[in-house]
């Protein structure tokens, strides 16, 4: 919970729950936005479950709803006593808070699109509820579920509209809600990672009519800030540079603070040379205007896709016997940034470290990239041989032989042709998009990540010729060149066409679907051609020679290679994922602990390994964190916040790669989570909402 101007707890808290630009929370008993509350703090004052009690948690109430393939990673909203959610199959729903009743669902009749949460927003007696399904964000009424018919056009609007391009060639979608300011709802998006990508603008629309208020654009206009800090057509051609992580609002203030991510392409960025502001940002815009107050750039020129990865979170500090309130951001390569809000002044010092310059012909990396002094990066920074894998000692001459034809030397390498380069901690961080919560009372920001080294280079890209050059150019990237799913980073497309029909796949290759953006640049004999060798893996007939276009490019990424070992497992020693306490009056860390488990390792005495996670957690008055996350044991723990100390645990029907919300119904705190899997073959394939609380 942010913490205004410095008040007492209990003034703070009365602040911090006077929403009404959001929805009433009286006493902190609801969850009215993603991340609690629309300072992204993951804070509960809720302490009806607490140390003493939190191993008596039972399952109060469950949802099933298993209604198509792939998982969730979605933070509920509880407002009124229903709890919002949605489903694999791309239903919205609204449950009884105390038992799980079904009140209302709407189909949005896009399975699969990953949508992280919802936003809501009252004043009085108007309410509305919002909801992306791909490119469209719908207004509900949250009683009853019915689209509000006067919102845009027909109770939605359109993300591929208002982008100063033609709207059926964008790709923006929206994953991780909005944000509302008085009576602005405040968006980003997710868009295509190569090129064309859609513009990554920060806008704002009137929460009753859906008219667009104001815009920011990323990609800096002619005459606009930032502008000099590209090719001077760029941003005719490039995209991106986009929120897709999630904002948060000082509402005092007025602030909105906007993080981004890279600019397209992302790993090959010759057409783009120059530091691409607003892109790699941590952006502090006037909510009601969209005006620039100030910025901070985390990484210049990005080639690595170092994303700011989640919402900021608004905290209040300590420094030199005053209080500052002050914004904390995350990040995939393990460092906190902490900024005083109004100003942008860093509070720990920040220092711009050189790094080594591109061998890749057209491409000009930046000389230097800025990483904080403090607090020491929660993650490791250079792999080396005494931190490869000792689980079995073939395991660990299978690593060394790997790990000794690769480039390790840490941070900001650029990727180079021919030869893997060493990422860690990997491309999902880090830090991901779960978040971070923050407990005010002991100023601890309490941060899960991943700690497994990923690894990848650039290959030569002659121009598409044929389905299988353009698989390999735009597809390739996420579900490898052998179309087996890139490690993990996206699903299998081995016997796709057992699946789907070829309509189907090309609806998805346009219109996108989970994690994936859509490819609307993909028409006629091209989208055909890339289909049918999606299907059959036979690449007949040849494209037409295309005029040259700032979208080629000679180099292509080879793909998200995780290290692992010659049986699957991180080729790293542990830990390979942690849950770590940072005191952010002093930069110190209270507690640090592995996160996660491999079953089948605990039964051979390997414990306490941590493993892969995404999901965040929240913290309450209770004096407890929860988080589930972890992709292969299918548990939701709590720790005691103070010392990290595991106080209960209970295994899931699948994993939890989403973060919880806590509420009170009548007297009773619960804690509900989605249990979903998605992320592993491990993590479970059931789709249900869980929620916990005492006995009665």
């Amino acid at each position: 919970m942010r913490v205004l101007g410095y008040l007492s707890l209990a003034a703070a808290l009365a602040a911090s729950i006077a929403l009404p630009q959001t929805a009433t929370n009286p006493e902190g008993r609801e969850w009215p936005a993603y991340g609690g509350n629309p300072e992204d703090t993951r804070y509960s004052p809720l302490k009806q479950i607490n140390r003493s009690n939190v191993s008596k948690l039972q399952v109060a109430w469950t949802y099933d709803c298993s209604d198509g393939r792939g998982g969730l990673e979605t933070n509920p909203l509880v407002v009124d006593g229903l709890v919002y959610g949605n489903t694999p199959g791309g239903k919205l729903v609204a449950l009884d808070g105390a038992t799980g009743r079904l009140v209302w669902s709407w189909d949005s009749k896009s399975a699969g699109q990953r949508t992280r949460g919802f936003t809501y927003w009252a004043d009085g007696a108007d309410r509305r509820l919002f909801a992306g399904f791909g490119r469209y964000v719908y207004a509900f009424d949250p009683k009853t579920g019915q689209l509000i018919s006067d919102f845009g056009a027909g109770g939605r609007i359109d993300l591929h509209q208002d982008l100063d391009r033609l709207p059926e060639q964008q790709s923006d979608t929206l994953t991780t809600p909005g944000v509302i300011y008085r009576d602005l709802l405040i968006l980003g998006g997710r868009e295509a990672e190569s090129l064309p990508a859609s513009y990554g603008d920060i806008r704002a629309y009137d929460v009753r009519t859906g008219k667009l208020r104001w815009t920011f654009h990323t990609i800096p206009r002619p005459g606009e800030f930032g502008y000099e800090t590209w090719p001077k057509d760029a941003w005719t051609y490039t995209g991106a540079a986009n929120n897709w992580a999630g904002m948060a609002v000082d509402r005092k203030r007025g602030i909105v603070y906007v993080p981004t991510g890279s600019a397209a392409s992302d790993f090959y960025g010759a057409n783009r040379v120059g530091d691409d502001l607003f892109a790699n940002c941590l952006l502090a815009l006037d909510a009601a205007t969209g005006k620039r107050i100030w910025h901070f750039q985390g990484v210049k020129h990005d080639i690595w896709d170092r994303d700011f990865p989640s919402p900021p979170t608004l905290v209040t500090v300590k420094r030199d016997g005053r209080l500052v309130d002050a914004v904390a951001q995350t990040t995939k390569q393990g460092y906190v940034y902490l900024f005083d809000r109004a100003n942008g002044t860093p509070l720990f010092p920040i220092e711009y470290r050189k790094y080594p310059p591109s061998t890749v012909e057209g491409e000009l990396a930046a000389e230097t990239q800025p990483l904080p002094t403090k607090p020491a990066p929660y993650a490791r920074q250079l792999l080396t041989e005494d931190l490869l894998t000792n689980r079995t000692p073939e395991a660990h001459q299978w690593a060394l032989e790997q790990f000794r034809a690769f480039r390790s030397e840490g941070q900001f390498v650029p990727l180079g042709v021919g030869k893997e380069t060493v990422i860690f901690p990997g491309f999902d961080g880090g830090a991901e998009w779960g978040g971070s919560a923050y407990d005010p009372s002991s100023n601890l920001l309490f941060v899960n990540a991943n700690d497994l080294a990923w690894t990848s280079s650039l290959a030569p890209a002659p121009p598409p010729a044929n389905g299988r050059d353009l698989y390999t150019a735009q597809c390739a990237v996420c579900h490898g060149g052998d179309m087996l799913g890139g490690g993990g980073q996206a699903p299998s497309l081995a016997g796709i066409a057992g699946r789907s029909t070829a309509d189907q796949i090309s609806a998805t290759v346009q219109k996108g679907g989970g994690r994936m953006p859509g490819f609307p640049n993909l028409r006629g004999p091209a989208l055909r051609a890339v289909v049918q060798y999606v299907m059959t893996g036979a690449s007949t007939g040849t494209l037409a020679a295309a005029a040259p276009s700032p979208f080629d490019m000679p180099y292509r990424f080879t793909g998200y290679k995780r290290f692992l070992d010659s049986d699957g497992y991180p080729a790293t020693a542990p830990p390979w994922g942690t849950l770590n306490a940072i005191n952010l009056n002093t930069g110190e860390y209270a507690w640090k602990i592995p996160l996660g488990e491999y079953p089948e390792l605990v039964a051979k005495g390997m414990k306490n390994t941590g493993s892969e996670n995404y999901g965040g957690p929240i913290v309450t008055a209770g004096g407890l964190v929860f988080i589930a996350a972890t992709n292969f044991d299918r548990k939701f723990r709590a720790f005691d916040k103070d010392t990290g100390k595991l106080l209960w645990e209970t295994v899931m029907p699948s994993a939890g790669n989403d973060t919880p919300a806590t509420y009170e119904i009548a007297g009773r705190q619960y804690i509900v989570i989605p249990a979903a899997g998605g992320k592993a073959p491990a993590g479970g394939t059931a789709a249900v909402y869980v929620a916990y609380a005492l006995p009665k």
